[in-house]
């Protein structure tokens, strides 16, 4: 078992700037990351958390792993990703890639897409339509708890359109007239309206790491407004074998 901690961390992963091209990480069983993760909604939520990231099994075509919260009783998620850490989920019947931060070899300018719509995803959306670019962007010097790093750099622009579920809504009221008072209630229907939104996201990757020491998540509303942020950076992170 090798530990990688804060003290040696940054001097021990620091990636050559010469490198034009990052091959796929050999992921094992025991491999663990440790991240802080601050999340922000709207003006005024915000809340910390650390969670551990644990492999337990790797196929040819799939990385099974587990999440739990540093320090909860309660069990792990278990979850799981391809080898290059896209996350697929059913969607309308269907397995789908619904998000894909990285695609090996990585190598600045190269360009991915992941796209999908899915119906009826929730009660208040008759259907959404997610369309989102990835660009390599290049090597940077990036600073998280576990020292200094030098990464690739990864970006995500996204579009979301949806429609909203036609709704119902019940108006109540009093008419008085000769002979007397008398409660009319109407029912009111809405119709079904379009919303939009963007997306930007962005992933630092370190080769020795096995995955990203940084990660941003932007979630932006109808009216252009961002409405959700999270960000996870690496504390620590051990190697299983």
């Amino acid at each position: 078992m090798k530990n990688i901690v804060l003290g040696l961390i940054g001097a021990a992963l620091a990636l050559p700037c010469v490198a034009q091209s990052v091959d796929a990480p050999s992921v094992k069983a025991g491999d663990s990351w440790t991240y802080r993760t601050t999340v922000e909604k709207g003006s005024s939520g915000w809340s910390q958390s650390r969670s551990e990231v644990t492999v337990s099994h790797v196929t040819s075509s799939s990385i099974y792993y587990s999440t739990k919260q540093s320090g909860s009783t309660q069990a792990a998620n278990d979850l799981f990703a391809g080898t290059d850490w896209s996350r697929s989920r059913d969607v309308n019947g269907k397995e789908m890639v619904v998000n894909k931060p990285l695609s090996f070899p990585l190598n600045a300018g190269k360009t991915w897409e992941v796209q999908y719509t899915e119906q009826h995803p929730n009660k208040a959306h008759r259907f959404e339509q997610w369309s989102q670019k990835f660009t390599v962007v290049g090597f940077e010097t990036v600073e998280v708890p576990a020292g200094k790093f030098k990464a690739i750099k990864i970006e995500e622009e996204g579009r979301w359109n949806a429609e909203m579920e036609p709704a119902q809504r019940i108006v109540q009221g009093a008419q008085t007239g000769q002979g007397g008072t008398t409660m009319v209630t109407q029912v009111q229907k809405t119709t079904a309206e379009p919303a939009t939104g963007r997306t930007y996201k962005a992933f630092w990757y370190v080769p020795e790491v096995k995955r990203w020491v940084k990660s941003v998540e932007e979630y932006y509303g109808n009216g252009g407004v961002r409405t959700e942020r999270y960000t996870g950076e690496l504390e620590s992170f051990k190697s299983g074998e």
